[in-house]
């Protein structure tokens, strides 16, 4: 599948920025590119109602871009079950050029690792002769790894000491060498074959593919015990049988270092360095096993691919964005100081609406939006523009919106004031979702301020939570280290905008605004646009 682009608007998301996104990613899917819109925050009141009105659901919430392990090519490693032998792990070790498998239970969730150094030292040190009993080897490994033939009995026979006995001697001395339980190992003798069932051998393997007598059949099947043939000769056998103990037997299960799919490479890098193992377990929030990382994988990291909307500027963008790779740049602000490595597409035109933009790109692609597309954009330009009230309103942005009422059957000035009205009271609202309702951090020069902008045509509401909003201001101010802070609560049906400052530069905004010192507010009337009324006023002043 095609790389994810992630297609993003700005943070404290107003309309025009989640709309964009939405569009944009519609528009890059028709043309054949998995993209995805994303929010960097809540949606408003006003977008909320835009997105119900619509029938679109609000874009996923993206935190941030940085690189994830599950940006990497990591390994990907067949698992296998506890039960599998150790000689079956080892060939699909070697077949796979791979020196680590993953053990994992019936739900496929992670147990432990078994390693080619597990493997090896386990059966170097295999001492123990009731091995194949402790590790609770299945009779079905033993079948499988000596490629044996089975003649009588089953798992449900399978009761044995783990003792393997090769009989050397004579029948009538194999008493004081077999016992019960024991797993008897011989070559075509049919006198040690009944005799070995006799003292109580719970498993008889015959070798060399040797034919076995009815008698010594009919004999094993009366007293349970397991008979099967073997195409190896006795000592190959016998070296054989240990490998089929279960790999749930020497795998590692205690203190495995293993990291999540979610897990940032740069919160890993410290571990892997510190513990040096070759390759680490990568698991899923199920326990669930992804693959397998090693250090190598961290010099050919992949980046996630982003396109940003409605804005060109580090502090306004989704965190991590240093570690993203910027395809392209829609947007309809100053420009700011997003950097990119090497050239991308950056359209920048001075209209009242990204969605304005977003639209004629459809329209330059011969692509008709479909209806509720088309009904998102409209509303984004409406809400961007107040209803192309703004100074940064365009023929061209009144000219698209027209063209998208009338595929979206929408009636412009009925609509519009209904979306003003969800989203015009401050009722209800925290102070925090007021001031951060549609946010944007600015820096003129050596000041860093931030500007704030939400509607409200009920100034009487403003009035009760005036002091205590720029009481909250203020707060913010020292706690974010910025020298002004400045919120916008635009009246838009009589046109004008309550502005509160505060900060300790607060002498920049009473400047600007022509208000004497001791002040914390003015009523603009005719001004409702944050990028064309206010920052010019801020950065002519701040000159």
């Amino acid at each position: 599948m095609a790389d994810t682009v992630y297609i993003t608007g700005h943070k404290n998301p107003d309309t025009d920025s989640i709309c964009a996104a939405i569009a944009y990613a519609e528009l890059k899917r028709k043309l054949g590119i998995n993209a995805i819109p994303v929010r960097l925050g809540d949606i408003n009141k006003e977008t909320e109602f835009v997105l119900e009105y619509f029938n679109i659901p609000a874009p996923e919430y993206l935190a941030t871009v940085r690189t994830q392990l599950s940006d990497l090519d990591i390994d990907i490693i067949s698992p296998a079950w506890p039960e599998v032998s150790i000689k079956t792990a080892w060939t699909i070790m070697k077949k796979n050029n791979v020196k680590v498998i993953p053990v994992v239970d019936e739900n496929e969730k992670f147990l432990g690792l078994v390693t080619t150094s597990d493997i090896t030292k386990k059966y170097m040190d295999m001492l123990e002769n009731d091995i194949i009993a402790y590790s609770k080897t299945p009779l079905m490994n033993i079948v499988e790894t000596l490629n044996a033939k089975l003649i009588c009995g089953s798992q449900k026979d399978f009761n044995t000491t783990g003792r393997v006995v090769i009989p050397a001697m004579n029948p009538e001395e194999m008493g004081a060498f077999v016992s019960k339980g024991d797993i008897v190992i011989d070559g075509s003798k049919k006198e040690t074959q009944i005799k070995a069932i006799e003292l109580g051998a719970n498993c008889l393997i015959v070798t060399y593919n040797g034919s076995v007598d009815e008698e010594v059949v009919e004999l094993a099947r009366k007293n349970k015990c397991i008979l099967m043939i073997a195409p190896g000769d006795t000592f190959t056998t016998a070296r054989l049988i240990n490998q089929s103990i279960p790999v749930g037997y020497v795998m590692t299960s205690t203190n495995v270092v293993s990291f999540n799919i979610n897990d940032f490479v740069d919160d890993i890098k410290d571990e892997m360095l510190r513990t040096r193992f070759r390759s680490y377990p990568v698991l899923d929030d199920e326990q669930k096993v992804r693959g397998f990382i090693s250090r190598y994988h961290l010099i050919s990291r992949k980046r996630k691919k982003v396109i940003l909307v409605d804005h060109n500027e580090r502090s306004q963008t989704v965190d991590g964005i240093e570690q993203a790779e910027i395809l392209e740049i829609i947007d309809h602000h100053r420009i700011g100081d997003i950097q990119t490595g090497y050239p991308v597409y950056f359209k920048n035109e001075p209209v009242g609406s990204t969605s304005t933009i977003i639209t004629n790109l459809y329209f330059d692609k011969g692509i008709r939006p479909s209806k509720n597309i088309a009904g998102i954009l409209c509303a984004a330009i409406i809400s961007d523009t107040i209803k192309f009230k703004s100074p940064t309103c365009t023929p061209m942005d009144i000219n698209t919106a027209q063209k998208l009422s009338e595929i979206a059957e929408l009636d412009i000035d009925r609509f519009a004031s209904e979306m003003f009205r969800r989203g015009s009271s401050l009722r209800g609202k925290s102070l925090e979702k007021i001031l951060y309702n549609d946010f944007k951090e600015v820096r003129l020069g050596k000041f860093k301020f931030g500007v704030g902008q939400i509607n409200a045509s009920d100034r009487e509401s403003l009035s009760e939570i005036k002091d205590d909003l720029i009481k909250y201001m203020n707060d913010i101010c020292t706690f974010k280290d910025y020298d002004l802070l400045i919120l916008l609560v635009t009246d838009i049906i009589n046109v004008g905008s309550e502005v509160l400052f505060a900060g300790r530069e607060k002498s920049i905004a009473q400047k600007a605004f022509n208000v004497g010192a001791g002040e914390d507010s003015v009523y603009l009337n005719g001004v409702v646009s944050r990028k064309m009324q206010i920052i010019p006023q801020l950065a002519a002043a701040v000159q």
